[in-house]
């Protein structure tokens, strides 16, 4: 292995390369051999002609990405402990403590009123276009699994057809339309659909037009995300938008009301402009008269969702989601996923998603130690599979309820509509063909669901949305193995010695014992018995 962590000047994110592939300095990235008279294929070559737009990865608004960083720890360097005794949770019967008995329902909030199916959600994905043209399948994917889904920042203020009066929003198409398609395909009153906010979504007045026109429930404070340490980011290519969202009060480069601007647009020069969010400014103040603005404006429930920044800011969050009584506070791990984020601040940015998460147990159990109100807390960072959710919860124990991801399940609802679309053309590539030609076919899901919604909303459903879903029940399935073989019926009963370290260094920084070390008390025990 390279002693490098980082991949530097060359990346499919940039669409770069080294000319020279197999022989590259490890420090700067650079080939061994840099020529005069090389076209530029690298990231530093790139550069060279297309400035700022290499900063970002490309193309926009059909990829989403997260960073190639190896760090030194990762949710590989633990592994899962089973046991071939008792069960936590169920009788310790062979003929009841069976996988499909484990309990996957989560339920938090002040009340305990909010209650996924599953525990996990999509953390706050807005409005970049990989979100946009695939939200019909994000959105109804999770209501039918009865799982959460946070509409993200800026959707509003990107909307072209937006009502705005006097800077506050009264009317909006796309706003209405994501909260409509979630609650619509809502069953039995499982999951929940979140309106995020950030700087200029608070000026606009978004979550207080969620509450009392569309009837959210659930809204979320926004400080930051694993996937960069500035505000959310988009690239528009129509100069009136453009425009718009600059009247609007949007960082917009560059300037599309200057007349040289216009004119270089025009003439083809560049085709994209950038639209910028502020940062935010926390203090402890705005924190408290927000939250109470909110709770005055109807909001049942309040989150907040924090990135990858440095442990004051994580304690900051910590103490300020206990002593307002958050519902839910989401911490999101460095090099997170994104549709549009800096490639490089992805990279070389905040704090990695154990060492985050380590932090964020210490922190919790010292107020809990002090008998102080500890909030629920989601693990949001790299995510995507049930064996790192059993370990994210183990690790978290007894304070995480949720896991967050966003790639992943945007990864299934773009498959699914793949597919789809695959279907109606009668071009199902053979590596899916193999399973079918029809979505009854080649869904496994299909047969299940078409029986508890009915054959006339099953013909509506979306091949995206069965994407999402069928990917959830496998992991559904998948986590309820590893849990049994636990013998843990619950989320309740996971405990962080779940998990073992496999490395000391794992083991240090997160204070779960070293895989050579686990069970050292007991194991005594039954050997001087």
């Amino acid at each position: 292995m390279s002693h490098t962590l980082s991949k530097v000047n060359a990346s499919a994110a940039t669409l770069t390369k080294n000319r020279t592939e197999d022989s590259v300095v490890p420090v700067s990235g650079m080939c061994v051999t840099c020529v005069d008279g090389c076209i530029g294929m690298c990231e530093i070559g790139k550069s060279a002609y297309r400035g700022h737009e290499v900063i970002y990865p490309q193309p926009f608004g059909v990829i989403t990405t997260a960073a190639e960083k190896s760090y030194p720890v990762d949710y590989s360097h633990f592994n899962i402990m089973g046991t071939a005794v008792g069960a936590h949770g169920i009788e310790a019967d062979s003929d009841k403590a069976i996988f499909p008995a484990v309990k996957l329902e989560v339920s938090f909030g002040h009340d305990n009123g909010i209650k996924f199916r599953y525990p996990w959600g999509i953390p706050g994905i807005g409005s970049t276009n990989i979100v946009g043209n695939n939200w019909e399948g994000l959105a109804i994917g999770s209501a039918l699994a009865g799982t959460g889904l946070t509409i993200g920042e800026n959707v509003v203020g990107m909307d072209p057809e937006a009502v705005i009066k006097n800077g506050c929003v009264i009317d909006t198409v796309d706003l209405k339309r994501r909260v409509k398609l979630y609650k619509d395909h809502q069953r039995d009153g499982y999951g929940a659909i979140i309106v995020q906010a950030n700087v200029e979504d608070t000026r606009l007045g978004v979550q207080e037009y969620a509450i009392e026109k569309l009837g959210v429930e659930c809204v979320e404070l926004k400080w930051g995300q694993g996937a960069k340490n500035i505000g959310g980011e988009v690239k528009v290519r129509d100069i009136k938008k453009a425009q718009l969202l600059y009247e609007r009060g949007y960082v917009v480069l560059p300037n599309p009301t200057d007349q040289d601007v216009i004119k270089t647009f025009e003439q083809g020069a560049f085709k994209e402009f950038e639209r910028h969010s502020r940062v935010g400014m926390v203090t402890e103040e705005s924190f408290a008269k927000r939250v109470e603005e909110l709770r005055n404006a109807g909001a049942k429930y309040i989150f907040l969702k924090t990135g990858a920044y440095r442990p004051a800011d994580l304690a900051r969050a910590v103490l300020f989601a206990s002593r307002y009584k958050i519902d839910l506070l989401t911490v999101d791990g460095a090099g997170g996923g994104t549709g549009m984020s800096p490639w490089r601040m992805m990279n070389e940015w905040g704090v990695p998603p154990v060492e985050l998460h380590s932090l964020l147990y210490k922190y919790a159990k010292h107020l809990a130690d002090k008998g102080e109100h500890v909030p629920a807390l989601a693990f949001a960072g790299g995510f995507g599979f049930e064996d790192q959710i059993f370990k994210g919860f183990a690790l978290g124990s007894p304070f995480v309820k949720l896991i967050g991801m966003a790639r992943a399940p945007i990864a299934a609802a773009m498959v699914g509509k793949t597919i789809g679309r695959a279907i109606d053309e009668h071009e199902i590539p053979v590596y899916i063909e193999r399973f079918g030609s029809s979505k009854d076919e080649i869904f496994v899901t299909s047969s299940m669901l078409r029986k508890e919604v009915g054959d006339r909303e099953f013909e509506k459903l979306p091949t995206g949305a069965l994407g999402l879903y069928t990917y959830y029940e496998r992991l559904a399935q998948g986590l309820s193995q590893l849990m049994a073989g636990s013998r843990k019926f619950a989320l309740k009963y996971i405990t962080r010695d779940d998990i073992a370290a496999l490395t000391r260094q794992a083991a240090d920084i997160s204070g779960i014992q070293y895989v050579m070390e686990a069970d050292q008390s007991e194991v005594d025990k039954i050997l001087n018995s």
